[in-house]
């Protein structure tokens, strides 16, 4: 069963008579400790799959799960109780993940206090899951005496307080510099492989392909491309890294070209698609039916056969050529054979 399942989600936002489609029949599928990133560009739904998947929104259409939890059904009682103890969550800021006035311990501490977990437990759990994230030394310090690097870590500590299966990242390196975004972002690979919790990352971060093995990308509120990396070996036995792109098809067929591809090849409103033996053709509307004959242009084969004029000849001459005359391929009509091959008076060659 797969973690994350979404199925021609739909999000519509009104506003003074004005509706926006947030996310217009999005679907994916993230299976059990997958490690994957959200990346498209502002305004392309990002956000709003993210909030939907955390509880913390409901989708005007189509169909939610997580960890077989249906988003759509649940009541608001259900949903606490899911934000407690399904997922785990990372803002953007700070100031949304983390108590100005507790240390890196307190605030770790105070997610299990209200999930229930008793005092005891609190504080060895805290410190687990500070050393773990290398940061066990920075327990008793207050958010404002850590870097934006360790305050995400932290975060990222108090996400995971409670075991949850599922950890959300909202663009959890947008207010770090390169360097720190990515120890943030080898930090959550590390997570993913010790605990085996399924990520989702929200990103604009370009260096994300690296710390994941899948990329989405949402267009106009619907994954159009995938990115998957894998390790292979090279000729010479060395180990490198391989990334392969594909176009995601929906299940009623629908498909987006990438923007590159549209520009390139100047597409607009209507295409033709043609059928081959194992891959489909795009032409502009405006290009011939394969097959089609252009004005002006020789007919199919022309060029080929106007390449070939000998094998034309022979082909003629041997229909017409009684047996044993044996012409060259050059010789014309009348021309008489070489006087070696002339049969002598006895009929000898």
């Amino acid at each position: 069963m797969s973690a994350i399942v979404c199925r021609d989600l739909v999000r519509i936002f009104s506003a003074e008579g004005v509706e926006v489609q947030a996310l217009q029949g999005l679907t994916l599928d993230v299976q059990p400790g997958e490690l994957t990133a959200i990346v498209g560009a502002s305004g392309s739904g990002k956000s709003t799959l993210l909030n939907i998947l955390s509880g913390l929104d409901v989708p005007t259409a189509g169909a939610a799960s997580v960890e077989g939890h249906d988003l759509l059904a649940m009541k608001e009682r259900d949903r606490i109780d899911y934000r407690r103890h399904t997922v785990g969550f990372v803002w953007q800021q700070t100031g949304r993940n983390l108590v100005p006035y507790l240390s890196a311990t307190e605030n770790i501490a105070l997610t299990l206090a209200v999930a229930g977990v008793p005092r005891k437990e609190r504080a060895p759990r805290a410190a687990e899951l500070l050393d773990m994230l290398d940061i066990g030394e920075l327990g008793d310090r207050l958010p404002a005496q850590l870097s934006g690097g360790q305050q995400q870590r932290v975060a990222i500590g108090v996400a995971l307080a409670n075991r949850p299966k599922v950890l959300l990242a909202d663009e959890p390196t947008g207010e770090l510099d390169e360097v720190n975004s990515a120890l943030v972002l080898e930090t959550m690979r590390e997570v993913n492989a010790a605990l085996g919790v399924t990520v989702l990352i929200v990103t604009h971060d370009p260096g994300i392909s690296g710390h994941v093995r899948r990329v989405v990308q949402i267009r106009d509120g619907r994954t159009s491309t995938e990115t998957l990396r894998r390790t292979a070996l090279s000729a010479s036995g060395e180990e490198q890294h391989v990334a392969e792109e594909f176009a995601v098809l929906d299940r009623v067929g629908r498909m987006q070209l990438p923007a590159d591809y549209v520009r390139a090849l100047a597409l607009q409103d209507r295409v033709r698609l043609d059928l081959a033996a194992d891959h489909v053709e795009v032409f502009r509307s405006d290009a011939p039916p394969r097959g089609a004959a252009v004005p002006g242009a020789a007919p199919p084969g022309a060029a080929l056969e106007e390449g070939r004029p000998s094998l034309r000849r022979d082909r003629r001459r041997a229909a017409a050529a009684p047996p044993g005359d044996e012409r060259p391929s050059d010789a014309r009509p009348g021309d008489e054979p070489p006087a070696d091959a002339r049969p002598d008076e006895e009929g000898r060659a």
